[in-house]
């Protein structure tokens, strides 16, 4: 059984700075792609930022410059590193991976979630 666990998130005054971890546990052969996900009350959930295999990175313009993704594939872990943050930022960040795992009768490739770490901006 393949499980993402995040932690992290808190309480940080704007201008101030967080690290997310996410870990990813099981019988994974690789992860593909990591991606970070956020979710404000009322809005939908949106890509952050996120990595694939070979290190191409992308962000959502409105953390471009202040956040960045980063991964250690030994640990099957990726990290968001957030500076300079804002009050908008304030959500439920969500970490997700496409990874290959072996499930004992055959190998396959999915995405799985984390289950989620809240991140408050405010003074």
């Amino acid at each position: 059984q393949v499980q993402l666990v995040e932690s992290g998130g808190g309480l940080v005054q704007p201008g101030g700075s967080l690290r997310l971890s996410c870990a990813a546990s099981g019988s994974i052969v690789r992860v593909n792609a990591w991606g970070w996900y956020r979710q404000a009350p009322g809005k939908q959930r949106e890509l952050v930022a996120g990595i694939i295999t070979g290190g191409r990175t992308n962000y959502a313009d409105s953390v471009k410059g202040r956040f960045t993704i980063s991964r250690d594939n030994a640990k099957n872990t990726v990290y968001l590193q957030m500076n300079g943050l804002k009050p908008e930022d304030t959500a439920v960040y969500y970490c997700n991976a496409v990874l290959r795992y072996d499930s004992g009768s055959g190998y396959y490739t999915s995405d799985y979630w984390g289950q989620g770490t809240q991140v408050t901006v405010s003074s």
